[in-house]
């Protein structure tokens, strides 16, 4: 069996030590994403709304680029740094979401950290998702 296909989307930041995402048969997984712009740069730093809707928008990309997309989603996780402010944002991260994925809500777990990789990001999104196989 060949090994998994490694994906770094142009419009992702530049990996260094990791890939966006790894598939293999029909499974996609994704690394963390962040609300970042190609150049790895967080757009709007502390504003939990903006990055959560941009690394919505940057799980999208990865799962197209690793030949799924948001409705093939299984799981998403979100880590995030301030669960009372996600909690009293409900509504925008919700019309966020649903930009995205629409009515699809995969299973979903969420768990608040101290701090991500990068000090800038508030919330990171992993994702494990179907590919379309030919």
């Amino acid at each position: 069996m060949a090994g998994p296909d490694l994906i770094n989307p142009p419009e992702l930041g530049p990996p260094a030590g990791f890939s966006h995402a790894a598939a293999s048969r029909d499974l996609v997984v994704l690394g963390g994403q962040i609300g970042s712009d190609a150049s790895g740069r967080i757009l709007a730093p502390g504003d939990l709304v903006a990055q959560f809707g941009r690394a919505l928008e940057n799980v999208a990309i990865a799962l197209r680029a690793a030949g799924s997309s948001p409705e093939l989603a299984l799981k998403l996780t979100y880590f995030v740094t301030d669960v009372a402010a996600y909690r009293a944002n409900l509504k925008p991260i919700g019309q966020s979401y649903r930009a995205v994925f629409g009515k699809h809500f995969p299973a979903t777990s969420l768990f608040q950290v101290s701090g991500l990789f990068d000090p800038e990001a508030v919330v990171e999104i992993e994702c494990l998702a179907l590919r379309r196989v030919a």
